[in-house]
C-alpha cells in the first residue's frame, strides 16, 4: 500500500490531532496546537484546519503529532 493511501485511511476527515513537533522553524503553530483533518492529498500531506484559524498541512514523515479523537458532528 502506498504511504498516501495509508495516511488517508489512518487520518480520515474529522480526525482531531494535537501537534507535538513540526519540522518548520517558521510555523505559526506551537506545541500542543489542536486541529481537525480536512483531507489527505495524493502525496500524503495531512491538510488541517487548526483551532487557531490557520490551515497548514502536516508532513507525517517529519512532523510529530497524536490523534486526540474524532470531530463531533
Amino acid at each position: 500500500m502506498r504511504k498516501a493511501e495509508y495516511y488517508k485511511r489512518a487520518y480520515p476527515a474529522g480526525t482531531r490531532i494535537r501537534l507535538i513537533y513540526m519540522d518548520d522553524p517558521y510555523t505559526p503553530l506551537s506545541r500542543g496546537a489542536t486541529g481537525t483533518v480536512e483531507y489527505v492529498d495524493d502525496i500524503g500531506t495531512i491538510h488541517m484546519k487548526w483551532d487557531n484559524g490557520r490551515s497548514l498541512g502536516i508532513c507525517p514523515e517529519t512532523d510529530i503529532f497524536e490523534i486526540i479523537g474524532k470531530e463531533a458532528k
